[in-house]
């Protein structure tokens, strides 16, 4: 499974970004995408993750309420549509896929490269 981020970019606090996330090759084997997140000397963590069969959406309890996540079957592509961003969301974000629903970056099979968001003051 080959997953292709895109969609970052440089915000102002309280603005919006969409990232997408295509995923090409034997993607039958992933029943679930999400979406983690790394800040400079931090560790990866979770961000959203969602079923593709049934999509059924879990949260981090710092960006519920702001952050959505979907998925278009026809396009195999994944989004993570951010509103109200704040400078602490500002990290690198990577997508990924796996078998089950997880918080737990460790847990996941495949990675795509990740797409800077920059959230300024």
């Amino acid at each position: 499974v080959q997953l292709q981020a895109s969609g970052g970019g440089l915000v102002q606090a309280g603005g919006s970004l969409r990232l997408s996330c295509a995923a090409s090759g034997r993607t039958f084997s992933s029943s679930v995408r999400g979406w983690f997140r790394q800040a400079p000397g931090k560790e990866r963590e979770f961000v959203a993750v969602i079923s593709w069969s049934g999509g059924n959406a879990y949260y981090a309890d710092s960006v519920k309420g702001r952050f959505t996540i979907s998925r278009d079957s026809a396009k195999n592509t994944v989004y993570l549509q951010m509103n109200s961003l704040k400078p602490e969301d500002t990290a690198v974000y990577y997508c990924a896929a796996g078998k089950v629903v997880t918080t737990n970056p460790t847990a996941m099979d495949y990675w795509g490269e990740g797409t800077q968001v920059t959230v300024s003051s």
